[in-house]
């Protein structure tokens, strides 16, 4: 994949919070701002480029299935 994965201000701060609140009810550890921040990044920089890369592989299968199933219309 090529660049930086752009993420709306509003949907990052939502992210952010959600691991927040993760963290404080499924480790009873209150996260601050920074925290949050930083394990947003690492899941963005190192983990999100392999769902990324799923999803185009995924969308790219659907496609073609969904191609040849057209051929099945030829008289």
């Amino acid at each position: 994949m090529a660049g930086k994965i752009i993420i709306a201000e509003e949907a990052k701060k939502e992210m952010i919070q959600a691991i927040k609140t993760y963290f404080l009810k499924e480790r009873d550890e209150d996260l601050g701002d920074l925290a949050a921040y930083l394990i947003f990044e690492f899941f963005l920089e190192s983990l999100a480029p392999h769902a990324y890369n799923q999803g185009v592989y995924d969308a790219y299968k659907y496609i073609n299935d969904k191609s040849e199933d057209l051929l099945g219309y030829l008289k």
